[in-house]
């Protein structure tokens, strides 16, 4: 299992394979650096023009773009083992692929190929939306002192993305906020009866339980992290992007309680993918 990240030389892959090079020092994987060559694909001329220098030419520029991403991730993280992949064909596809028998998936929000105006760029959303592998979107602020914060709903997925931040949390020394949001009974079917009046002290039981069930078992078995929780009767989505604003990473389910199945990325985690202030980590199961 490697640790795979995507580069196209703009400054957003080269965060991400600062990033992507943590990740396989703590998890002990090896660094796999991926560059997608979508230039034969179009029949495009990739080698040195004819009486031009042999280091011109579209080939030898994507061959630069893998050397200069691993000197990057050898000086930020020496010892690590590294490898390029130089693959012909569209970001996505190749990164599809390359995600097929990773642990984990590392890219830039918005690469060279990216309009200024969009939150996130193509090649991540789909990345996060499709990958077989978690993904991790390196985007906002890195801040090294920050909190990881990890979004609770009660879900199996939700179940998984504590796990996932609770790891984080561990490698990166880091203080653990998992966030737990409810909202008023909301109508989900047409002709739903809706109770005129409600308990709001039960229900905040009864939310403070699924945090407690959510949890339980993961600070036995993290112990060095500092955990704390915050059970907020709020939107999850607004509520979790304001914690990213101080945050070193926001961990997210695929889809969360209310997810249809359908979906392949929930509500909640596309809000957080497109507003957060900081890293991204689309928390999947491995099947």
């Amino acid at each position: 299992m490697t640790i795979v990240v995507g580069v196209d030389g703009s400054d957003q892959s080269l965060d991400a394979v600062r990033v992507a090079a943590a990740e396989a020092q703590w998890r002990d994987r090896p660094l796999r650096i991926v560059h997608a060559f979508v230039w034969p694909m179009l029949h495009v001329a990739a080698g040195a023009p004819v009486g031009g220098p042999p280091d011109a030419g579209l080939r030898h520029a994507a061959e630069a773009v893998l050397k200069d991403a691993a000197a990057i991730a050898a000086e930020a993280q020496p010892g690590i083992e590294i490898s390029t992949d130089l693959i012909p064909g569209a970001p996505v596809a190749v990164l599809l692929q390359a995600a097929s028998d990773a642990e984990l998936v590392v890219l830039g929000d918005r690469g060279l190929g990216g309009f200024s105006g969009l939150l996130v760029g193509s090649v991540a959303v789909q990345l996060a939306a499709h990958a077989a592998a978690p993904v991790l979107i390196v985007k906002g602020f890195l801040r090294p002192d920050g909190p990881v914060v990890v979004g609770v709903d009660g879900s199996q997925r939700s179940v998984h993305a504590i796990e996932c931040a609770f790891e984080e949390a561990a490698n990166r020394h880091a203080e653990l906020v998992a966030v737990h949001c409810w909202t008023d009974p909301v109508s989900t079917e047409p002709g739903d009866m809706l109770p005129l009046v409600y308990d709001i002290e039960a229900t905040e039981d009864d939310e403070e339980r699924v945090m407690a069930e959510s949890l339980a078992g993961y600070r036995e078995r993290y112990p060095t992290v500092n955990a704390r929780t915050e059970v907020l009767r709020r939107h999850a989505s607004k509520a979790l992007i304001e914690r990213t604003k101080d945050a070193q990473l926001i961990v997210v389910g695929s889809r969360g309680r209310g997810g249809f199945s359908g979906l392949l990325l929930g509500s909640v985690s596309q809000q957080v993918l497109h507003h957060s202030h900081c890293p991204v980590l689309i928390a999947r199961k491995k099947d």
